[in-house]
């Protein structure tokens, strides 16, 4: 069975999608927008001139964190809710994406748990700090980043998606920041698992990729 890029209900509406190009939390939801094939808009906020802080935004996302959608009268914020909203309310088959039965649903929600822990405050913070030139000390969240790219590793030798056979949310939401951790000095010539994982995911139908960054380990990519 061949992966469905498209949708039986439609926006009445595009969905506007509030962020910036340089976040892989945006992008886990630009991604999804595009597998379900939703109409959107994108909003660029610059994030080094704080426009995520401004007051405008603010009152849409008191955290002053991208991304954030607007979809007709619902605002909604925190990428992984995201994924959850556009699914259950745009999906042909929800269940496709997010599981039904208690193991499988758990085990998305464990992901997402990693994408929002582990994730975030190793491979994604290990970016953050090149890209914006954070002076400290990244060799603690370089530590961080390769424990989880190990644990990464395992998994994916017993199965090709992170919760299992096929691609779910669990996918989705990790793999930016997997994919860009060479931008935060984090090499993943050590996972060849783990690279084979990327290359599943990028050939989803609907795959959008991420900009890249010439920082770190990517400068002479």
């Amino acid at each position: 069975m061949t992966e469905n890029t498209t949708t039986a209900r439609q926006p009445a509406q595009p969905i506007q999608l509030f962020g910036s190009a340089i976040s892989g939390h945006v992008h886990r939801v630009r991604f999804f927008l595009s597998v379900l094939g939703l109409p959107f808009e994108i909003v660029e906020l610059n994030l080094r001139q704080r426009e995520h802080r401004t007051p405008e935004f603010l009152a849409r996302n008191p955290f002053g964190q991208v991304p954030v959608i607007e979809d007709g009268e619902v605002t909604l914020a925190d990428s992984n809710a995201i994924l959850v909203y556009l699914n259950e309310r745009y999906a042909p088959d929800p269940t496709r994406w997010m599981p039904r039965d208690p193991v499988g649903a758990a085990r998305v929600q464990r992901w997402f748990s990693v994408a929002a822990g582990p994730l975030a405050y190793g491979p994604a913070a290990a970016r953050i700090m090149v890209l914006f030139g954070v002076d400290a000390d990244r060799t603690e969240t370089v530590k961080r980043s390769h424990a989880l790219l190990s644990v990464m590793e395992t998994c994916l030798s017993e199965q090709p998606f992170l919760a299992g056979p096929s691609a779910t949310l669990a996918d989705i939401a990790n793999y930016a920041y997997v994919a860009h951790a060479p931008e935060g000095s984090v090499s993943l010539d050590a996972y060849p698992q783990l690279r084979a994982w990327l290359a599943r995911v990028e050939a989803l139908p609907g795959f959008v990729p991420m900009v890249r960054s010439p920082v770190g380990l990517a400068v002479a990519s």
